[in-house]
């Protein structure tokens, strides 16, 4: 038997062991695992081991999520969560479907300092729903709008999956994060024209809300948002200037975060407490990722298939559009079960010699990989984001209503990502633009 035969059969062997909910951490290193000792053998694979699994993870650059991560529960914590959406309200209520684009909106703000769509969905969903359902809205566009905008503090710097994603593919962090900017405008631009539109055609999605709003309200909104603007200013500034790097950047945001947090007289010993304890639990979570991808992706190189794979693909003389279709096609596949971190790590071992073999830019590819992770957090059957929708509105809402709802921003999603896919520089202008290495 070939060598990359056992690759293959250890890949469809972790397919099976995901399909029989075995955590993806366990999965991987137990797959990993057996494939080395299979190929080399036991003193071998431990002696590799033994280095490669404090290497997988002693990187200074993985410093980045657990400050990220912190950065957002301080956020969360200060109240910058309602603060976010009450202002886009006040700036957007009286358009059709304001309260939606207000979500959308509150959304992206609330994004720039989170990371983690699930984080957002969770946040928003208990402000802005019940708000929506009071003034009459559709409920599957009340849902569906913070189930898919949640999805937005995935793409829209600090995120989490980037910082993974640029490590393991050993891009610059810096570089790959200042390309999430304008698509993740572009993804709040469509989504909210597509809710304008919509009750536009159809004003019983979105009844007008019954009170004035003066410019003097919404312009005195904007302090409760001042120091998240300030917050982001000095994150985005300071990555494309070179004046920090991400890590540094991530550091500058979660004490900026934190500060924020004891002006709103919301620094105590709870919030303090909850805050570091979400960040070790979901921290030790993506590490233990990690480390059962490193195990992994060592038993794919030792295997042989990714070359053989790449190998493969060149002799059907596809074009590079075409290959990457079907990588697109397999995430879109993937993202209907597996969670964004464990997806990518999954298949970034197998996909990225083929990747480097035809040449692909991976920080636009990057951009790519987080748009498909945003439509796979939003497909059924798993959908996380809809599933913590779910959690928040109870029994209220079916949760046959939230898929049903989220079906026209998925194709927002999906419209997204081929302008990201036609047009590459809309993900690279900024990264080229960087003064410093990031």
């Amino acid at each position: 038997m070939e060598s990359y035969h056992i690759g293959l059969s250890g890949f469809v062997a972790l397919l099976i062991l995901i399909g029989l909910r075995v955590p993806i951490a366990f999965a991987l290193s137990l797959v990993g695992l057996g494939g080395l000792l299979w190929l080399s053998g036991p003193p071998a694979t431990f002696a590799m081991l033994s280095s490669s699994l404090y290497s997988a993870v002693a990187n200074q650059t993985f410093a980045a999520v657990p400050l990220f991560l912190l950065m957002g529960y301080f956020a969360y914590h200060a109240g910058l969560t309602r603060s976010c959406f009450e202002t886009a309200r006040l700036w957007l209520a009286r358009l059709p479907g304001g309260l939606a684009m207000a979500t959308v909106a509150g959304c992206a703000l609330f994004g720039a300092c989170s990371g983690s769509g699930v984080a957002a969905a969770g946040a928003m969903g208990r402000i802005t729903i019940p708000e929506m359902l009071r003034y009459g809205y559709d409920k599957r566009l009340a849902t569906g709008s913070v189930a898919a905008a949640a999805t937005l503090a995935v793409l829209i710097p600090p995120s989490i999956v980037m910082v993974v994603y640029a490590i393991f593919t050993e891009i610059s962090v810096g570089r790959l994060l200042m390309a999430g900017y304008l698509p993740g405008l572009l993804s709040a631009a469509l989504l909210m024209g597509m809710i304008y539109i919509r009750v536009k055609r159809n004003p019983k999605l979105a009844p007008e809300v019954p009170f004035s709003i003066t410019w003097q309200q919404r312009l005195a909104a904007l302090r409760h948002i001042w120091g998240l603007i300030v917050l982001i200013l000095l994150i985005l500034g300071g990555i494309y200037s070179g004046f920090v790097t991400a890590t540094e950047a991530a550091a500058l945001g979660a004490f900026g975060a934190l500060v924020l947090m004891a002006a709103a007289g919301q620094l105590n010993w709870l919030t303090l407490r909850d805050s570091v304890f979400e960040t070790s639990r979901t921290t030790a979570m993506i590490f233990l990722l990690i480390i059962g991808a490193s195990i992994f992706t060592s038993f794919m190189a030792l295997s042989g298939l990714p070359q053989a794979l790449a190998e493969l693909i060149v002799s059907w003389n596809l074009s590079v559009v075409a290959v990457l279709l079907i990588i697109c096609l397999v995430y879109i596949f993937l993202g209907c079960f597996l969670d964004s971190i464990s997806m990518m790590l999954l298949t970034l071992p197998v996909f990225l010699p083929v990747l480097l073999n035809l040449q692909v830019n991976l920080i636009w590819f990057g951009i790519i990989v987080v748009k498909l992770v945003e439509v796979g957090a939003i497909t059924p059957p798993f959908g996380i984001t809809v599933y913590v929708v779910k959690g928040v509105v109870g029994n209220t809402i079916p949760l046959e209503d939230i898929f049903r709802g989220i079906w026209w921003f998925l194709i927002m999603e999906l419209l997204t990502l081929g302008i990201l896919f036609a047009f590459p520089g809309i993900s690279l202008v900024l990264p080229t633009m960087m003064l410093g290495k990031g």
